[in-house]
């Protein structure tokens, strides 16, 4: 199945998609200055897939690796692409496991059908 990109994000959507409060968001906003989400007319943020890449990097460097915030932007600084790289790989792994478990679980149900 082909993933759906869409052009903006709302804050609400990208706090869930990374699984972190919305004021998380904020807060790596005001210390990332390469955030940089636009404003709708109302004031709500919303981010492009520009951003989304720098938050799976920010998401992966604080979040999983457990680096400070200053410690992720001293390494964003001098080895960005490499780590922007390994968090579309992680993300498509992710996927990729999703995906199988998925499949694991119908098959498995399939299974009992036939049995049953």
């Amino acid at each position: 199945m082909m993933e759906v990109r869409k052009l903006y994000y709302r804050i609400g959507e990208v706090a869930e998609m990374f699984n972190v409060p919305t004021s998380t968001i904020r807060y790596w906003e005001s210390e990332f200055d390469v955030l940089r989400p636009r404003k709708s007319t109302k004031g709500n943020r919303l981010f492009t897939e520009r951003d989304m890449r720098y938050l799976q990097v920010i998401y992966q460097l604080v979040k999983v690796k457990g680096y400070t915030i200053q410690g992720a932007k001293d390494a964003m600084k001098s080895k960005f692409n490499k780590l922007e790289e390994n968090a579309m790989l992680i993300r498509t792994l992710n996927h990729a496991k999703e995906f199988l478990v998925d499949l694991d679980k119908q098959l498995a149900e399939k299974q009992k059908i036939q049995q049953g």
